[in-house]
């Protein structure tokens, strides 16, 4: 069996010209797909920002409710022992103990408005956080609705083309063994390159059928008896006579 660096050169060129056609049928479901994978990936990125941001905003807010908690707790404590030291100041034997009981019911009596003036603090951080909270849900909640959305879409297209794209991908695997490693390579280089994957083109209007540069009679001349493979000197792609290989 011949090898492929050993075919000559119209059966390298016809090889890579089949192997063009297939993959632009390729591209064109890629087209046909459009934005929509990459509008998807961004959007699940978005989602995870938001959530992320909820987890965080949420934290803070249990953080303060637990602070919310303490201060309850410092006011029944406190308020406690203000009953406590009443009850005391009924028993007292003189002005000493009298004015120590007092001391103590104004200190706790003290800690009480401290804690409620902390509870309202806290209470008004939780309310701008629980604000933020609600902002950011319903921005999650319409990025969702767009995910859904942008999935059925693409669902649709996929479940209409994954037949024809998995026979093309096939086909083109299958084209591609039959090309030397050296021509691939240089093939991938170009098609990687351009947005429309074409790294093999005809002369159209004696111009580059690529990027419409103006291709020389003489170098259409070469192109046309297939005797060496030649690449547009403004794009890099493979040139070749449609006419001749279809």
């Amino acid at each position: 069996m011949t090898k492929a660096a050993d075919l000559p050169i119209k059966d390298k060129l016809l090889a890579l010209y089949n192997l063009q056609k297939i993959d632009s049928q390729l591209t064109q479901i890629e087209i046909l797909k459009g934005e929509l994978p990459m509008e998807v990936q961004d959007l699940e990125d978005e989602i995870s920002g938001l959530n992320k941001r909820i987890a965080k905003i949420q934290g803070t807010i249990d953080g303060i409710n637990e602070e919310l908690q303490l201060h309850n707790k410092n006011i029944k404590e406190a308020n406690a022992l203000i009953e406590k030291y009443k009850k005391q100041l009924e028993n007292v034997k003189n002005n000493r103990e009298f004015e120590a009981l007092t001391k103590e019911i104004e200190l706790q009596e003290l800690e009480v408005k401290l804690s409620e003036k902390r509870i309202g603090q806290a209470s008004e951080k939780v309310g701008k956080h629980q604000e933020m909270l609600n902002l950011v849900q319903a921005k999650l909640d319409e990025k969702l609705s767009d995910l859904e959305k942008k999935k059925e879409e693409l669902e649709v297209i996929i479940t209409k083309t994954e037949k024809d794209e998995e026979k093309l991908r096939k086909k083109s695997d299958k084209a591609r063994t039959g090309i030397e490693e050296r021509l691939l390579k240089a093939y991938d280089r170009v098609q990687n390159r351009y947005r429309n994957k074409m790294s093999v083109v005809s002369i159209e209007r004696d111009a580059c059928g690529g990027c419409y540069n103006k291709i020389p009679p003489q170098v259409q001349l070469d192109i046309k008896i297939m005797k060496k493979i030649i690449t547009c000197e403004h794009c890099g792609r493979i040139l070749v006579d449609a006419e001749a290989l279809d």
